[in-house]
């Protein structure tokens, strides 16, 4: 696209298409079910279940979505956290106790990351300061809130087949059956 045309809103036959809002990429169902109805209904004690050896937990991944959804937020926001210095940093260990305050911690989350992305001002200014890694540092506030999105969406994932493993699925609410 040569001329300047965005891929994001360039579409077939070049029909302007709009790009997804944030909120609708954070909570709304396109291709998973909405994260919080990944997480219903689990007990405190399934939660810190690893199904099999090597394997994390549902509260382990949920940490370390809601440890990297945070720093990602808090970025946005202009505040100069450093990236954690090894991967272990960002899985942080949870206790039956910790789990309902994780399960609101993420969820308060996702509502302030949806926040952020409905200031259309807002989401095209770069994150500042800028992040500290290369692949990383030309993040506007938009593509810090889609990396989120995204990351999100790999761990709900894994939440879902570690729920499966677990016999814990679905939940009560039901979830897709394709």
């Amino acid at each position: 696209m040569g001329n300047g045309t965005s891929l994001r809103t360039q579409g077939l036959r070049g029909r302007k298409v709009r790009a997804m809002p944030i909120r609708e990429l954070l909570l709304d169902t396109f291709v998973h079910m909405p994260p919080l109805g990944a997480l219903e209904a689990i007990t405190s004690e399934d939660a810190v279940r690893s199904p099999a050896a090597g394997l994390h937990s549902v509260a382990a991944i949920l940490a370390h979505m809601e440890f990297w959804q945070s720093w990602f937020l808090d970025r946005c926001d202009g505040t100069a956290l450093p990236m954690a210095t090894a991967a272990a940093v960002g899985w942080p260990t949870v206790s039956p106790e910790g789990w309902p305050p994780l399960v609101a911690r993420f969820g308060a989350g996702l509502m302030r990351a949806a926040e952020i992305g409905e200031d259309r001002a807002q989401l095209s200014r770069p994150v500042t300061p800028a992040i500290e890694f290369p692949p990383l540092a030309h993040y506007t506030v938009h593509d810090a809130l889609v990396h989120v999105a995204q990351h999100n969406s790999h761990h709900l994932g894994q939440i879902i087949t570690t729920r499966q493993l677990l016999r814990i699925w679905p939940p009560p609410s039901g979830s897709y059956t394709w």
